[in-house]
């Protein structure tokens, strides 16, 4: 699954480690999900959503080759 959340994430202004403090992760877990070796629960693509006011489609999307 591609994604785009680094991109909102530094459009906002905000460091790995701010970002899973407002979404309740690990920075770790930031960090795998921006290289794309993670996919989040349902729960927190959700929860960062939400945050970034967008839609989940807006941050990720299908990668064709899966």
């Amino acid at each position: 699954m591609k994604n785009h959340v680094r991109e909102y994430r530094t459009d906002a202004d905000m460091s790995q480690a701010d970002l899973a403090a407002a979404v309740d992760v690990s920075r770790q877990t930031i960090n795998s999900i921006e290289r794309e070796r993670y996919d989040p629960s349902l729960e927190l693509a959700l929860k960062l959503a939400d945050h970034f006011d967008c839609l989940v489609e807006d941050l990720f999307e299908l990668d064709d080759t899966d």
